[in-house]
């Protein structure tokens, strides 16, 4: 097979799965970005950066928990540190019907009780009466894992070019095109979606794995990241602006993280703010084959770049190298 000039346009979670795959498959790949510093401009480095495909079929189609499921094998064969201790899902006392709803529309969880929760996090003991355990999950650290990702790029050959804008339509080869709601103008359908996060330090608590707490003002994960620090996020916001996080949503935030543990009150703010996500009207991600398979848009993250980055790269690859069709490219 003959192997071929790639431009993947944006650096970002999608962009870069996308050129380590064909970089690997023995593609001539180069990567431009528009940012002048790596993930400056990426909804990437908002992410939660949980593998949690099990906790994510609550509210996603079954094809996002499938191929989700095939996501940790490959991110662990590139970035080092991937913590694979399970999610745990909890609900305040007087909820028990929410946990009892979301067991109902996930799969891969055991239902535990006080006892259990102690011995798994020993500074929720006494706190919630049930949780649910997705024992098959991880998450990482983002930034870390974009670098390390970054990194993985840069020795399989690939040319990383930052600061740089360039024409969708300007290469003689394949074009793929990871630029995020930044191409909303030849997306039509794309739209933006705000999420927003913020992250706290604390010594006062001790998390080996992602808490999710549904919380009937604001559902709420808390994502350890080592060394006292929390990624507290989980909004979802039907607005296209990447402003300030608003004070609403920092206290809802916050209210909800001093729900799952009141050592959170005390905790030191390091970091807020918010970003916007590109999404297809389904919430599922895609590539889209444009001129004859000149152009492929791959776009639609929306809460799931981590989850399907390597999922879209391999339906890509597929597809470059011998027409093969899949669900996630038309």
């Amino acid at each position: 097979m003959a192997k071929k000039i790639i431009i993947v346009i944006g650096a970002g979670v999608l962009g870069l799965w996308q050129a380590l795959r064909l970089a690997q498959a023995g593609h001539k790949v180069r990567v431009i970005e528009a940012s002048a510093e790596p993930f400056q401009l990426s909804a990437s480095r908002w992410a939660g950066a949980m593998i949690a495909p099990e906790c994510e079929a609550e509210s996603a189609p079954a094809l996002v928990r499938d191929l989700g499921r095939k996501s940790l094998a490959a991110w662990r064969a590139v970035v080092p540190g991937i913590v694979e201790n399970g999610t745990l899902v909890v609900v305040p006392p007087r909820d028990q019907g929410e946990l009892t709803r979301f067991a109902r529309v996930t799969e891969g969880h055991d239902r535990i009780g006080p006892d259990a929760i102690a011995k798994l996090e020993p500074d929720l003991a006494g706190r919630f009466d049930a949780a649910l355990f997705y024992k098959s999950e991880a998450h990482m650290d983002a930034a870390a894992a974009l670098v390390s990702l970054l990194e993985a790029v840069c020795a399989a050959g690939v040319e990383v070019v930052f600061g740089k804008r360039w024409d969708i339509r300007a290469s003689d080869g394949i074009t793929i095109d990871c630029r995020g709601y930044a191409a909303r103008g030849d997306l039509k359908e794309l739209r933006g979606v705000r999420g927003e996060r913020i992250i706290v330090n604390t010594k006062d608590i001790t998390l080996s794995r992602p808490i999710r707490l549904i919380h009937p003002r604001q559902p709420i994960y808390a994502v350890p990241q080592g060394d006292g620090r929390f990624v507290i996020g989980a909004t979802v916001i039907e607005r296209e602006d990447d402003g300030p996080m608003t004070v609403r949503s920092a206290l809802e935030l916050l209210g909800s993280a001093y729900a799952l543990h009141p050592a959170f009150g005390e905790a030191a703010i390091l970091d807020m703010g918010a970003g916007v996500r590109p999404a297809f009207p389904d919430n599922v991600p895609r590539a889209l084959i444009c001129e004859g398979g000149r152009l492929i848009h791959v776009n639609g993250a929306y809460r799931h770049g981590f989850l399907l980055a390597p999922a879209l790269a391999d339906a890509v690859a597929g597809y470059v190298e011998r027409g093969e069709q899949h669900e996630l490219v038309g």
